[in-house]
Order: structure tokens, then sequence, then C-alpha cells
């Protein structure tokens, strides 16, 4: 699979590439991302929506501006203030009574806020693969933290939405698409998968 060279080439900004290089090739297989092709593609997608693997969990430290540009269905100018600055609850508004959450008051909207190099979000995401990994939905939230649980999640999710199809297919549209529901940032996933390939390839 990956060379430690190629993970440095990939993840020029993480100090422990061997670390996730342990990872994806203990894991990917398992999910049939085993071409380049597919590796570049999925790597490209994890690269774009884990900010070049920095990011493993979502953090929502947004500001007043920040909530009315992003979640602008939520706010008004006033209630952003409020919240400005509060990623808890933040979360607990914007996720509350949806993807499986319960209400505000609840506390799910953070709890099973975005993980994983592909942001598994929603405790019915969590419940699925929590039930994947034969463990709770609390002890997933811990695995996604972890190098580990963020390539698996983001493999199961993969192979969960058959993503090797659209990778084979060379459809980087439709596999954005399946990803986050729309063709967000569909420009720098084409730009990380050039650059994956031309490493892989």
């Amino acid at each position: 699979m990956l060379t430690l060279n190629q993970c440095k080439l990939i993840m020029p900004k993480q100090k422990d590439a061997d670390q996730w290089l342990e990872a994806f090739n203990d894991i990917l297989p398992d999910y049939e991302i085993n071409t380049p092709k597919r590796l570049a593609y999925f790597l490209a997608q994890c690269a774009h929506e884990s900010a070049e693997f920095t990011a493993v969990k979502e953090n929502l430290n947004y500001s007043a501006e920040g909530l009315l540009k992003t979640f602008k269905k939520y706010f008004t100018t006033a209630s952003a203030q409020v919240y400005s600055r509060k990623p808890e609850q933040i979360a607990n508004l914007v996720y509350a009574n949806r993807m499986g959450n319960s209400d505000e008051k609840s506390g799910d909207g953070y709890k099973y806020r975005g993980r994983g190099l592909i942001q598994l979000t929603g405790k019915q995401s969590y419940e699925k693969f929590a039930e994947h990994c034969k463990c709770t939905a609390q002890e997933a939230a811990k695995h996604l933290e972890t190098k580990s649980g963020a390539v698996q999640s983001a493999a199961w999710f993969w192979k969960t939405n058959d993503l090797n199809k659209y990778a084979d297919l060379d459809d980087i549209t439709t596999m954005t698409k399946r990803i986050n529901g729309g063709v967000n940032g569909l420009d720098d996933r084409k730009l990380h998968y050039e650059k994956y390939k031309a490493i892989l390839c």
C-alpha cells in the first residue's frame, strides 16, 4: 500500500506520518481501498474534510460572523452574538432534532459532533458505526478521535456509500455529493486528487 515517503508527501503538516501510515495500511485493504486510484480519491476527500489531516474533531468555535455565514438558518444577528465562541452550545443547537439527535438540551449535538477523517456527524451515524465496530456509540466517539478510528470511520463510510465505484469511474462529482450532500469544495478535492495521483500512480 503506502510507503512512509508517500505518506509524508501526502500529509506534510504531520510530524507523525508513520503512525498514520500504520493505520492506513492496516485498515484500508479491509474496505477494498486497494488500488492507487481508489487510494488517491479516498485521501483527497479525507484531506479536504479534515483540513489536510489536521482536524479529526469538529471545532465549532465560531465567531458571530462565522455563525451567520455557516449556519444562517439557525441564527439571527442577536442570537449569533449570544452563541459566539461557545462550541458546545452551538453544536447542541444546530444539530438538535436531526441525524438521530434529541433536542438541544440533550447535549447530543456536541456529543455526536463531526469526528473522523470524513466527519461522521449525528447519533444515528455514530450508532451505525458503533454497530460495525461492535461497541457503544460513546465508545465509538472516543475511537473516532484516534488515528485508527479516524481512518476506519472514513473507510467504513466510503464502503457503505459504495464510493470505490465512483473512484473507478473517475466520477468525483457524484462521489463528493455522496460525502457532503453537495459539491462544496469540489475544486479543492480535485486539486488534492491530482496531487495524490502523481504521488501514488
